[in-house]
């Protein structure tokens, strides 16, 4: 997670930043898993698991700009350790930054679509402490770079506050660890929009 402290504090930067300029800002919290191809093997008999399954809390938040277009992150992580080949406990942690499209369908209703790029966080953990002048960490990450596509639909049930279904696609670069650079995560979130004028 350090490695994501700089561009986290500079992308919440923006997004408090930019909530002054623009038609709306939305921010929820969710639940949900992930799903991938069945684990295989390679030609020299190597198993490669499937990386899926596990309950995902996630957060995430948007700034609509001009014509529902806008800026969008968010970030998913595993709620408890996984077995990588039956011994090795990890964590997979998925993280993006996204162009995103929310138009209204009705006075209650919204959609969202959005693309962008993001990342996977591997942590391989050691039960060995390696410390330095700042913290101490008891796992090795292996960071893959990833393309996300994501679309979900808000329903406005109070006021500003909205339940969203949805579902994302991530295409994860040189993702040898498993046997697919293939994931999806599917995810149900609660959240409130800032709306001026509503």
């Amino acid at each position: 997670m350090r490695k994501l402290t700089l561009p986290s504090i500079f992308c919440l930067f923006v997004l408090l930043n930019l909530p002054a300029h623009s038609q709306q800002f939305d921010a929820a919290f969710g639940f949900g898993t992930v799903t991938a191809p069945a684990g295989k093997a390679d030609a020299t008999g190597t198993f490669f698991p499937s990386n899926r399954g596990g309950l995902y809390p996630s957060f995430s938040a948007d700034v609509l700009i001009k014509h529902h277009l806008g800026v969008q992150g968010e970030v998913a992580w595993r709620a408890t350790q996984n077995l990588y080949g039956g011994y090795q406990p990890y964590r997979t942690i998925l993280y993006d930054f996204n162009g995103i499209y929310a138009p209204q369908l009705g006075k209650k209703v919204a959609a969202e679509l959005m693309a962008g790029v993001g990342g996977e966080d591997l942590r391989f953990y050691t039960g060995v402490y390696t410390c330095n002048f700042v913290t101490c960490t008891n796992y090795v990450s292996s960071n893959h770079f990833a393309g996300h596509f994501g679309g979900g639909i808000r329903f406005y049930v109070w006021g500003n506050l909205f339940i969203r279904p949805e579902a994302h696609l991530y295409l994860i670069n040189n993702n040898n660890e498993f046997s697919s650079g293939t994931m999806g995560r599917y995810s149900i979130s609660i959240g409130y929009s800032f709306r001026p004028g509503f």
